[in-house]
């Protein structure tokens, strides 16, 4: 169930993890905390931007990335042209729907990750993310472009 912030609460949100409250901030806020998703930075201008508030797209991404480096939101990067920004950053993993282009989260409990190697020396491991990557099993492989989405046919 998604939680209801207040303005104050947003405020305080963003101020706990060292970000300026600005009126785009607390929009873009809005949108990735109003329920448990997985946006694209284009899916969060479009979300904003559909309540009155104009948000330029340069915002959107940088905001996203503040938001990101702060620790409030966690990117998950699916592959090199999409990205997503998750607001659940307790440790968990990722199933990555290639058909359709969705992303669900995976407890860690449901992984059995094994034993991890060493990490080199002078570093330690910081966390583990991993991303399972489906496709359906009803469309054959020549339905399906390289990039794994459905291949649109004109006839």
């Amino acid at each position: 169930m998604a939680k209801q912030y207040s303005k104050m609460e947003i405020i305080r949100e963003l101020r706990e993890h060292h970000i300026m409250p600005t009126h785009q901030r607390m929009e873009i806020f809005k949108v990735l905390f109003a329920k448990p998703q997985h946006l694209s930075a284009d899916q969060v201008l479009e979300k904003v931007n559909k309540h009155d508030a104009h948000v330029s797209k340069a915002t959107v991404y940088n905001t996203l990335g503040v938001f990101s480096r702060r620790g409030l939101v966690r990117e998950v990067i699916v592959d090199p042209t999409k990205i997503f920004y998750d607001p659940t950053t307790i440790p968990h993993h990722h199933i990555y729907n290639m058909d359709t282009g969705t992303l669900t989260d995976l407890d860690v409990a449901e992984l059995d990750m094994g034993t991890l190697p060493a990490p080199p020396a002078g570093t330690r491991i910081e966390g583990i993310d991993v991303i399972v990557r489906v496709r359906s099993t009803t469309l054959s492989q020549s339905d399906t472009n390289n990039h794994g989405q459905a291949a649109v046919v004109a006839e």
